[in-house]
């Protein structure tokens, strides 16, 4: 535990961001990291609380209280072993995770938990600044050799901890640079994309080899790669999204949200955009649709982009600002969540339906939507309209950032002919992570669906497990 007396001692101070006016003006990374004894103090507020809820919250189990502790002792090179024994990447969740482990830590009871998402970012950069992360090279090697099939968190995670075990892995993307949704998907403003260049080279060092532009089961053939692996993970993503069909859907102008800040992220990283027409926000009234974290990089890409409005709309009603702790703690509450990207300028609005959009030369420039009151029917939860309250807004860029429904099946699972579950994901239990083709393995959100960068790695990691144990007969690989 930290100081007997720390929570009392210390308030909860968590890491400023640089002001709205001056991250507008650019893509990269603005928030303020903590001076070292800062952070100390904040490792000195962990409590011995007898069951560390924040074990229950943590999906990949960190440790918490004790890299709580090695902070507050100021043993920072111990503390960085700690967060690595569970976690192979505390600098992605340290910086996009939602952090699940501070709404189940016991002082969130007085809403003023540990602030351990920024002790955790705090060890990995100090741990990098000291030279303390180096390639991890196994003594002997299995003579196996791993395929995985998509190269985000899960994929990444899996591809370490393989190579670590002694196999070679070779991680195959479609596109032309490695990290998949880190890359491609999250705003160059949450993560940096250094960030994943610096951890790919320990990686490279460690043994594991890099297949990009290689769109397995589209560009190059599934068999091609069970016939020179032992086995195979698929560690794709949830990439199908949920459409909307409403009247005036197909105008121009109203879009997917993942192919807008692909498009831009692929800007700032200095690639192509494959031809495809250019997607911008620049002096446009920006209307997107889906309250979750998508949305919310949309409004902050919108901002950057120089929109002349951004207006969020959510179908469910709006959160309570304090969700009833007696009620739902230690458990992952529903309450409202306003972003740094919302801070930045936002009208956002709950309970509205969108019925159609218009416009003019085949491009959309307005929505027509319906407020929506919420009952509940027999212990479950009906929509209906509210007479009268059909409403228009101008529209020139609509995202529709509605979530994902399972993974393309086009391609690679079409080729494979695995097995799917009842929601369209790759079937596959968290046992043994194998799918209905024998020697074939799938992690992430290809198996899950839509889901964190933290249950990613966990997944990545625990299929790193089973694969070794099914490659080698035992695994002393953690789980």
């Amino acid at each position: 535990m930290g100081s007997v007396t720390g929570f009392r001692d210390f308030d909860r101070a968590d890491r400023p961001y640089q002001p709205v006016d001056e991250r507008l003006d650019h893509y990269r990374e603005f928030v303020i990291p903590l001076r070292g004894e800062q952070v100390s103090q904040q490792g000195a507020r962990c409590i011995d609380c007898g069951t560390p809820y924040c074990h229950q919250g943590c999906p990949v189990d960190n440790i918490i209280p004790d890299f709580n502790d090695l902070v507050y002792r100021d043993n920072w090179r111990e503390a960085i072993e700690v967060l690595h024994s569970t976690n192979n990447f505390p600098e992605f969740t340290g910086r996009v995770c939602p952090a699940p482990c501070e709404e189940a830590c016991t002082l969130n009871l007085h809403d003023a938990p540990v602030t351990i998402k920024t002790i955790e970012h705090s060890i990995i950069e100090r741990a990098w600044q000291e030279g303390w992360i180096r390639p991890q090279i196994p003594v002997t090697r299995t003579g196996r050799s791993v395929g995985i099939v998509g190269s985000g968190p899960a994929g990444l995670a899996c591809a370490q901890q393989l190579a670590r075990a002694g196999h070679r892995v070779t991680v195959y993307e479609k596109n032309a640079k490695i990290g998949g949704l880190l890359r491609y998907g999250i705003p160059d403003f949450k993560l940096a994309k250094s960030v994943i260049d610096r951890r790919m080279s320990q990686m490279q060092a460690e043994g594991v080899e890099f297949s990009v532009n290689s769109n397995i089961g589209v560009d190059i053939p599934v068999e091609q790669l069970m016939e020179k692996h032992d086995a195979i993970v698929l560690a794709g993503g949830c990439e199908h999204p949920r459409d909307l069909e409403v009247p005036g859907r197909k105008l121009d102008g109203v879009h997917f949200a993942m192919p807008y800040l692909t498009q831009q992220n692929r800007r700032v990283g200095g690639e192509p955009l494959n031809g495809a027409p250019p997607i911008t926000a620049e002096g446009k009234h920006v209307v997107v649709i889906g309250g979750g974290d998508t949305g919310s990089d949309c409004v902050g890409t919108a901002n950057r982009q120089g929109a002349a409005s951004v207006t969020q709309l959510e179908l469910l009603p709006r959160p309570d600002e304090r969700p009833n702790k007696l009620l739902v703690w230690p458990n992952w509450p529903t309450r409202l969540r306003t972003s740094s990207s919302h801070e930045e300028g936002c009208d956002r609005r709950w309970s509205v339906s969108t019925t159609s959009f218009s416009g003019a030369d085949g491009v959309v420039t307005s929505l027509q939507g319906v407020s929506v009151d919420w009952t509940r029917d027999n212990g479950s939860w009906q929509m209906q309209t509210v007479d009268g309250s059909d409403f228009a807004m101008p529209a020139d860029l609509v995202l529709l950032a509605m979530g994902f429904v399972s993974p393309v099946r086009d391609g690679l699972l079409g080729s494979l002919g695995v097995e799917l579950d009842g929601r369209g994901n790759v079937d596959a239990d968290t046992d043994d992570y194998a799918t209905s083709v024998p020697g074939v393995f799938t992690a992430g959100d290809m198996r899950r669906g839509q889901s964190l960068v933290v249950w990613a790695i966990r997944e990545g990691r625990q299929c790193a497990w089973a694969v070794d144990e099914h490659l080698m007969g035992r695994s002393d690989l953690p789980r």
